[in-house]
């Protein structure tokens, strides 16, 4: 069993807005906020971040000189990390860690700085340093003028999750009393959109819901991309000030049969499931966040991974990508969000075209899924206390 770890403040800056009261609000509706978006000559199903959210996003981009040529996915961490280190209390004399993956990193900033070189044959001073994979954690601590260890990484899918084993870690070890852990992704590009459609995984659906995420009869794929980062202040011990508690960590991996296979009763989730509850009565586990990608294969072995480790009597099931796509890195701790504000509001916020289930009196412990292609699967066990 770990010791506790403290979640003592969430912040996120996704298509669901970037305050916990509209957060809610909107997780309350049963309508998509995925839409059609023009990106590189065609009309895809994303979703986007608010203009308002953007108009945030600019202003950051003019406040300094230094932060004009930053990719988004960078921006929206600093705009995340700025607002969760607020909440947690933290301060400048704090000596915290940080650790922002992205499954992409800045890949519309690479993109521009690659088309130019294949026009011109140059490319512009600044290309590499904005461009490269620790980018977003250096920035952030820049932005913070932090003092404590910063570390980066892309696990694809499941890297905000990887985020939160590592900072765990160094809690654990008793190098850090403070951990700023998440993920940020702006994958909205066209060579992002082109590589997904490349895979067939690419959702073609006109439809209300475009992602079918959850729909498990689906007979096509339907996996939607979104944006958005989101992080999380975490601390060893009891705190007055937590929003909820890690109780549980899991983490495995599938052995590979394709690049971006994973196996039919998704093995790795299998694991990672029973390492996270290992001190857990299966029958505390009153909801799951899948990570359910919208993808006919990815949807249904998470779902025959949660009947291995479960049996019949199975938590309520829910994600959140019909609602707002795949987020890639970051889609794990807006996950995370998820569950809290589940718990918080003694609330559960289902798929609205998944069959109905039966509905616990009280919402307690959420365990929460992410993988990654190559089936690098990690899980995350949540509790109010």
């Amino acid at each position: 069993m770990i010791p506790k770890i403290a979640i003592t403040a969430l912040s996120s800056f996704s298509p669901l807005g970037n305050q916990p009261e509209k957060i809610w609000a909107e997780y309350l509706k049963e309508t998509s906020l995925i839409a059609k978006k023009e990106i590189g000559g065609q009309s895809v199903s994303v979703a986007a971040i608010s203009e308002e959210l953007l108009e945030m996003v600019s202003k950051l981009r003019a406040s300094e000189i230094k932060y004009k040529s930053l990719d988004n996915s960078v921006l929206y961490g600093i705009l995340s990390a700025r607002q969760a280190v607020k909440n947690a209390g933290w301060t400048p004399d704090d000596i915290f860690g940080i650790n922002i993956g992205s499954s992409r990193g800045a890949t519309e900033l690479f993109e521009k700085h690659h088309q130019e070189f294949i026009e011109t044959g140059k490319t512009a001073t600044l290309a590499s340093p904005t461009t490269t994979l620790g980018n977003i954690s250096s920035w952030i601590a820049h932005d913070l003028k932090a003092a404590g260890p910063e570390v980066s990484h892309s696990i694809t899918c499941s890297t905000a999750l990887h985020a939160i084993l590592n900072g765990i870690a160094w809690l654990r070890a008793g190098m850090v009393d403070k951990f700023l852990v998440g993920g940020s992704e702006a994958p909205l590009t066209p060579f992002t959109i082109a590589q997904m459609q490349a895979l067939k995984i690419y959702s073609n659906l006109e439809s209300e819901y475009p992602c079918q995420s959850f729909a498990l009869e689906k007979t096509k794929n339907s996996m939607v991309l979104g944006e958005g980062a989101a992080m999380a202040c975490l601390e060893i011990g009891e705190k007055e000030n937590a929003l909820a508690y890690i109780e549980g960590i899991g983490y495995a991996t599938d052995i590979l049969e394709h690049n971006i296979s994973i196996s039919t009763e998704a093995d790795c989730f299998q694991k990672s499931m029973k390492m996270a509850l290992e001190t857990t009565d299966l029958s505390e586990v009153d909801a799951i966040v899948m990570h359910a990608p919208g993808t006919i294969k990815g949807d249904l072995s998470e779902y025959k991974a949660i009947q291995k480790v479960f049996g019949t009597s199975l938590p309520m099931l829910t994600t959140n990508k019909w609602k707002i796509g795949h987020t890639f890195g970051s889609s794990g701790i807006l996950s995370i969000e998820l569950a809290i504000l589940m718990i918080d509001h003694q609330k559960f916020i289902g798929v609205p075209f998944a069959k109905a289930q039966p509905e616990r009196k009280e919402i307690r412990k959420v365990l929460v899924n992410a993988v990654g292609f190559g089936g690098n699967a990690v899980s995350v066990l949540i509790s109010r206390e």
